[in-house]
């Protein structure tokens, strides 16, 4: 029996939370905090030990709090000799993923998590909206709960069989919550993000990254990562610079990834 191979996989926003960083002040990786701090000019140290839920709640702060938290967690793990064949990441963590595959280097990986923050704050300022999470549907019945709801909402996130996060307007968040639970759904909770991610509310987040994507050097890698967009497997630079533009506006099929790199 082949030995089994391993995969690093990466959170996205959400996953923040106070004094994250912490733990590892005294560890060696700790300066990769610092380096970040020079590279994109803010205090990153702050958001990993001094910011709170709510400063941290930001999508400017979260993203790259996580990202950067990311990163030391995968610099200590490859100080003992730990190495996977392949990676994946949820919405922001294909970042992490891509970094740690060597697709994107560690500079640019800030940089363009930095911006990707930066721009989705501002299409949420512009464009107002919320998250939600419907446990105990399949995924065509919170579709149809979606088609059926009066207002803008669209799947986000295919997480597991029977949790689906959907996006939209407040509204039509409201709307779809109670068709969802109209249609059996066991919950619905609210997704404590800042905006509608992944759906076409994103829109001018997305073309802020298009260009700062242009401006980045992406590589090939050896390495796989298995991308939000279709849940296949990417080496090329060529494939990655499309797919991050589209994954802002597009669902994150965790669902499919999993079963893909299982």
């Amino acid at each position: 029996m082949p030995a089994p191979m391993i995969a690093f996989v990466f959170p996205g926003q959400g996953a923040q939370k106070p004094q994250m960083g912490l733990p590892w002040v005294d560890h060696p990786s700790w300066e990769l905090v610092d380096e970040a701090t020079k590279i994109v000019g803010r205090d990153v140290a702050h958001l990993l030990l001094e910011a709170d839920a709510e400063e941290l709640r930001q999508t400017r702060n979260s993203q790259l709090a996580t990202f950067v938290t990311s990163m030391v967690t995968l610099d200590a793990v490859e100080r003992v000799g730990v190495d996977a064949a392949f990676f994946a990441g949820h919405s922001l963590g294909e970042y992490s993923a891509l970094t740690a595959a060597g697709t994107l280097s560690y500079s640019a990986g800030l940089s363009l998590v930095s911006e990707r923050g930066e721009a989705m704050q501002a299409a949420a300022e512009e464009f107002p909206g919320t998250m939600a999470a419907i446990l105990g549907l399949e995924d065509d019945e919170v579709d149809l709960c979606c088609s059926r709801a009066i207002g803008d909402v669209w799947i986000a996130n295919y997480n597991t069989p029977g949790q689906v996060v959907v996006a939209g307007s407040a509204e039509a968040i409201e709307a779809v919550s109670q068709e969802a639970k109209d249609a059996g759904a066991k919950k619905v909770l609210p997704v404590k993000v800042g905006g509608a991610f992944h759906t076409s509310l994103m829109s001018s987040a997305r073309d802020r990254l298009v260009k700062a994507l242009a401006e980045t050097e992406l590589r090939s890698s050896s390495h796989p990562v298995f991308a939000n967009v279709d849940a296949l497997p990417h080496t090329s630079e060529e494939d990655w610079e499309k797919l991050l533009a589209a994954q802002l506006t597009s669902p994150v099929r965790w669902r499919q990834i999993m079963s893909a790199m299982s």
